[in-house]
């Protein structure tokens, strides 16, 4: 369970380590932030004009993600 609070803590003070201008849906991207007991979090969001859609938010399997979470390895 990932809590709305920790959502917004990673929006707020996160990085961005993916964009995705040309999206098919619009822009989005990926934001790494840390949760409650300092788990990652990404969040999959996509800037509009008057807000900010939360698209997902979801903790990063570590198999799938370099060590820091920033980057994805090759399965």
């Amino acid at each position: 369970m990932i809590s709305t609070s920790e959502v917004r803590n990673v929006i707020e003070q996160g990085e961005l380590i993916e964009d995705y201008p040309d999206d098919a849906r619009g822009h989005s991207c990926l934001l790494l932030g840390r949760g409650d007991v300092d788990r990652a979090i990404h969040v999959v969001c996509s800037p509009k004009e008057d807000f900010l859609a939360v698209i997902t938010a979801y903790l990063p399997d570590p198999e799938d993600w370099s060590a820091d979470f920033r980057r994805r390895v090759k399965s």
